[in-house]
């Protein structure tokens, strides 16, 4: 089960709203979903919670690039929302990093031939002691490290700090909304 929620500060405090992801496909749509909220371009919060998996805050200020922070990366790579905030910058990747090893893989067939290369004995019997392992390529671009991803900092200068933020694991948007002064705004659209 999934809670999504906007958080905009204002002159008056923050303003609470929940909202539906619903149209929301790219981390762009997010960020201008939270700019559209925001009043006068002061900062604009959204939470993102799956119950007891992880929870992810994308702060916007203004047109400044949005800031993310994912309380557990590899449980959010398996949620559409979650995969949204797990961009290749956040990931540490090159951008396009998927769409060139999906065609590296399309030439180079599951048994290591090449396309056009007869699959011979040869090309099985290489003696590797290695073989079966990626240790010769590197860390997998696929995997997504488990445990916290992103802008520590993302919340310190609203009253939370980097510490606190990551030892949040259960109801941390309450946690996180009290820090704020904005607990019962927050639970005005819980």
């Amino acid at each position: 089960m999934y809670f999504a929620a906007l958080l905009a500060r204002t002159e008056d405090g923050w303003k609470a709203s929940d909202t539906e992801l619903d149209d929301v496909e790219s981390l762009s749509d997010l960020t201008d979903l939270a700019r559209e909220a925001s009043v006068d371009e002061d900062t604009v919060l959204v939470f993102i919670e799956q119950e007891d998996a992880w929870f992810g805050v994308i702060r916007v200020d203004g047109e400044e690039d949005p800031r993310i922070y994912v309380s557990n990366a590899s449980a959010a790579a398996r949620s559409s929302y979650g995969e949204i905030l797990l961009t290749d910058e956040l990931l540490g990747r090159e951008p396009g990093a998927e769409v060139t090893i999906a065609a590296l893989e399309e030439l180079v067939g599951l048994d290591g031939t090449e396309d056009g290369e007869p699959d011979t004995p040869d090309n099985h019997d290489n003696h590797d002691d290695n073989a079966g392992t990626d240790d010769d390529d590197g860390p997998d671009a696929d995997v997504v490290p488990a445990g916290p991803l992103g802008d520590t900092g993302v919340l310190s200068d609203l009253g939370l700090p980097e510490a606190e933020l990551l030892m949040l694991r259960t109801d941390a948007m309450a946690e996180i909304a009290d820090a704020l002064g904005a607990a019962e705004v927050l639970e005005t659209v819980r």
